[in-house]
């Protein structure tokens, strides 16, 4: 059974990409190679670029404040990415469907899926399923895969980072609120 290239897998792997892009043409490969893509040809600087430049412009979607500003900008990365569904059988995977032309370049390859796997998850699950971290310090981008829909952090390490914070927070003004005063007073005898 082939399983969805554009799937849960793919959109995580753009998310990672997007939070820590690759510095040099190496990386990429074996980051793509960790990810399950099959590289059919090697792998130039021009790769390079066209997947940094991508993952700039999908953070712009993650930044959408609007669903329909996301849906405009994820609409012109599909142009560009994007060609018509057709069917393929490469590199032993089984009979798959591709939805960008064939022989183009690793850079081209990821624009493609990262374009169409990205629609594929917001028109499945939800338009407001892309999101930063609620941690004021992180901001980190994140894909919502989540039951409720309703995911605010990118890990549970943030999310558990921030809960301590605002438990701490609370006790705090507890603690405040219970001596107004400050200090009590100290009596003498």
């Amino acid at each position: 059974m082939q399983l969805n290239p554009y799937g849960e897998d793919l959109v995580r792997f753009v998310v990672e990409l997007t939070n820590t892009p690759p510095v040099d043409v190496p990386e990429l490969v074996e980051r793509c190679l960790a990810a399950g893509m099959a590289i059919d040809r090697p792998v130039t600087e021009e790769d390079l670029t066209q997947v940094l430049r991508f993952v700039r412009r999908w953070a712009e979607v993650v930044d959408a404040p609007t669903d329909a500003r996301r849906a405009e900008l994820l609409n012109v990365l599909l142009a560009e990415a994007s060609t018509y569904p057709r069917l393929t059988d490469h590199a032993d995977g089984g009979w798959h469907i591709h939805y960008r032309e064939d022989g183009i370049g690793l850079g081209g390859v990821l624009r493609a899926i990262g374009a169409v796997g990205t629609a594929l998850h917001l028109t499945g699950l939800g338009m407001h399923r892309l999101g930063r971290c609620a941690l004021a310090e992180c901001g980190n981008a994140y894909a919502d895969f989540s039951r409720a829909g309703r995911q605010r952090y990118c890990s549970p390490g943030c999310a558990n980072r921030d809960a301590v914070r605002r438990h701490r927070a609370r006790r705090a003004g507890r603690a405040t609120s219970a001596d107004p005063g400050g200090e009590a007073p100290v009596s003498g005898g």
